[in-house]
């Protein structure tokens, strides 16, 4: 199931975190470490979103998520894999949180939380792993038959609106308690 939420509201971070954290709740296993993978690329304003709120998590002073992909070390369709193997390599079965841009209806703009995996790499008709038990995505932009120009002329200011959102909703998370808060621990 997807939920939508309008990214400029009031309200969009509080709602996203309330709708994530039953997820969590109810789908997370007590001993399962929680992994947030922030997929995307910071060569393209568009793609962005996910390395801008790895980079963000990563510089919160007290965050409890283990983070992957950021500004300095992204993650994207060229190193997915091996990341998705460094993780596994790393945690037994643990709850991945997918994060990253997409393109979609106009009237979609603004952000999706869905449950099971994300499938990277659709706007641009890539062919990469599915990963994460959850997802987020950022819906950027329309999609239109030059997908690649449209995320590169993708306004910053939206990007930032949504990682802002999606930044204080996981904070959020770990204000409100019911989820495991573990030393903070970044990986490159």
């Amino acid at each position: 199931m997807n939920y939508y939420f309008n990214s400029s509201s009031e309200k969009a971070a509080l709602l996203l975190s309330i709708r994530l954290k039953s997820i969590i709740n109810t789908k997370k296993k007590p001993n399962q470490e929680i992994i947030i993978l922030c997929i995307g690329s910071d060569r393209s304003t568009g793609d962005s979103l996910g390395p801008l709120i790895g980079y963000k998590l990563k510089k919160a002073p007290q965050c409890g998520f283990y983070i992957y992909g950021d500004l300095m070390h992204p993650v994207h369709a060229g190193n997915l894999q091996l990341y998705i193997d460094k993780i596994n390599e790393t945690f037994v079965d643990p709850f991945i949180i997918a994060i990253d841009a997409s393109l979609g209806r106009e009237e979609h703009i603004g952000l999706t939380l869905g449950e099971g995996p994300l499938k990277p790499g659709l706007g641009v008709k890539k062919k990469l792993p599915e990963v994460g038990a959850v997802h987020i995505t950022g819906i950027v932009n329309s999609s239109s038959n030059s997908n690649h120009s449209i995320l590169q002329t993708t306004r910053l200011y939206l990007i930032i609106q949504l990682a802002d959102v999606i930044f204080n909703a996981l904070n959020a998370l770990l204000i409100s308690g019911n989820i495991l808060i573990i030393t903070p621990k970044t990986i490159a």
